[in-house]
C-alpha cells in the first residue's frame, strides 16, 4: 500500500494489506549488515561494537556541552561507512582517524582529548607537534 524511509534514513517502513483478511499491518525493512572484525592494535580481534565508538566519544566529552544525538549521528556515520567499503576487517586505527575526523569541528577540545588517548603520547613535545601538524 505505502513505503516510506524512516526518519534516521536507515529502513523502510511499508504498510500493507493481507489479501484474505483485508487488515493491516506495518513492517519495518533493514538492510542486513556485514559482520565486521576490528584489528587492536595488540594483534586481536573483536567484533565491531558501535557502543564502544560511542563511549570513547562521550569521555572525550567529559564535561563539555554536547548533545547526545550528535555522538549518535557520528557513530550511525563512522558504522555506516566502515559497512560500505565492504570489507571485513577494520583496524582500531582507522576507526580512531574516522572519529577525531569528524570531532574536530564539533568540539576541538574534545577532539585534542581523544587524540590525546588514541595517539597514547608520552610527552608534552610529541603533543605539540601532533597539534602543530593539525593546525
Amino acid at each position: 500500500m505505502d513505503s516510506r524511509h524512516s526518519e534516521d534514513g536507515l529502513s523502510i517502513r511499508r504498510r500493507r494489506e493481507c489479501m484474505g483478511c483485508l487488515r493491516r499491518f506495518t513492517t519495518y525493512e533493514m538492510v542486513e549488515s556485514l559482520p565486521v572484525i576490528v584489528v587492536k592494535r595488540n594483534g586481536s580481534r573483536q567484533s565491531f561494537d558501535r557502543a564502544k565508538v560511542l563511549n570513547s566519544m562521550i569521555r572525550a566529552f567529559d564535561k563539555r556541552k554536547v548533545d547526545v544525538a550528535d555522538l549518535d549521528r557520528i557513530t550511525t556515520e563512522i558504522e555506516q561507512t566502515i559497512q560500505n567499503t565492504l570489507e571485513r576487517e577494520i583496524s582500531t586505527d582507522r576507526i580512531g582517524e574516522m572519529v577525531m575526523q569528524r570531532l574536530k569541528p564539533l568540539d576541538e577540545v574534545a577532539y585534542i582529548r581523544f587524540a590525546s588517548i588514541y595517539h597514547r603520547f608520552q610527552d608534552a613535545g610529541s603533543f605539540r607537534k601532533f597539534l602543530e601538524e593539525t593546525e
